[in-house]
C-alpha cells in the first residue's frame, strides 16, 4: 500500500495484492479511494503481474519523482526475471494515472530494472538514489542502488553477507542511515562493480553490521517517525501452520 501525496484531501492510495486467474496466481496494482469510512477501488493500473504462492515482491512506493515504484517476484521462473515482455521480477515504474514515464529505459514498458529474485524493500536517499532490498534463496541477500535499464540478475548484482545478513526483507533509507529489516544496519559502504555485463554503478556492502535491538522476529517493513522506528514482524513462513502472532512494535531513540 502507497499514500498518494494528497491523501489527506483527496483519500487516494495505492495497492498490490495477489489474486487467482484459473488456476494460476497473479497480482496487480490499483488506485483506490477511501471516504473516511470505506476503501473503493477506483481503477486497475498494471494487471496479470506473474503469481506464485511464495514469491510476489509486492512492495509499492511513490518516489520523489512522483512516480509509482512496483517490486514483482520471480515466480520460481529463472527465465522471466531476464525477459523484458514478462512483469516477473522486475522494479517497475508508472505514473500516478497508470501510463509509462517517457523517460522509462525501455520504450512503451513498465520495466525500469530487471534480474530480480524477490525484490521486497524501497527506499532513496537525500540525492533521490533508489535503493532495493532483495530477498535471497535462503541467504544471499542483496540490497542494490538501482540504475534505470539495469540487470540484477546472477552473476551481475554482488550478494551480500549471507552469514551476517539472513533474511533482510525491506529497509528505509533516512538521512542516509538505512535501517535494515530483518537486521538494522548502522553503516553502509558504497564499492565499485566490475566485470562484463555489469550496469549498476554500485552495490552496497555492510561494513559496521551492529544490532539495534534484537527481537527474535522476522521483521516485514520498517517507517521511521521523528525519531523513533515503527516494525511490522512476520512470524511463520507461508510453509508454516498455526496462528503467525505478528507486532505492530514502536521503537524509541531514547530507548
Amino acid at each position: 500500500m502507497a499514500l498518494a501525496p494528497d491523501f489527506a484531501d483527496s483519500g487516494r492510495a495505492f495497492f498490490y495484492y495477489s489474486y487467482s486467474s484459473g488456476s494460476e496466481s497473479a497480482n496487480r496494482v490499483v488506485a483506490a479511494r477511501f471516504d473516511g469510512n470505506t476503501w473503493r477501488e477506483t481503477a486497475v493500473l498494471v494487471d496479470a503481474i506473474p503469481g506464485h504462492r511464495l514469491y510476489n515482491g509486492g512492495r509499492i512506493a511513490i518516489g520523489p519523482d512522483d512516480h509509482l515504484y512496483v517490486t514483482t517476484g520471480w515466480t520460481e521462473n529463472y527465465e522471466r526475471p531476464q525477459d523484458l515482455q514478462s512483469l516477473a521480477g522486475k522494479v517497475l515504474r508508472l505514473t500516478l494515472a497508470g501510463g509509462v514515464p517517457e523517460d522509462n529505459p525501455f520504450q512503451g514498458s513498465f520495466v525500469y530494472s530487471f534480474g530480480h529474485r524477490n525484490p521486497q524493500g524501497l527506499a532513496w536517499n537525500a540525492e533521490g538514489e533508489l535503493f532495493v532490498s532483495e530477498h535471497g534463496q535462503a541467504a544471499l541477500d542483496e540490497i542494490n542502488l538501482i540504475a534505470p535499464g539495469a540487470n540484477y540478475g546472477p552473476g551481475v548484482a554482488a550478494r551480500m553477507d549471507e552469514r551476517r545478513l539472513h533474511t533482510l526483507l525491506g529497509f528505509i533509507a533516512r538521512d542516509d542511515r538505512p535501517a535494515g529489516s530483518g537486521l538494522p544496519i548502522e553503516h553502509i559502504k558504497s564499492a565499485p562493480l566490475e566485470g562484463p555485463g555489469v550496469r549498476c554503478r554500485r552495490t552496497l556492502f555492510p561494513t559496521a553490521l551492529q544490532p539495534v535491538v534484537s527481537l527474535g522476529e522476522r521483521v516485514r517493513h520498517v517507517l521511521p517517525v521523528g525519531d523513533d522506528l515503527l516494525l511490522i514482524t512476520t512470524n511463520r513462513s507461508p510453509r508454516g501452520q498455526g496462528p503467525s502472532k505478528d507486532r505492530l512494535v514502536r521503537l524509541s531513540a531514547q530507548n
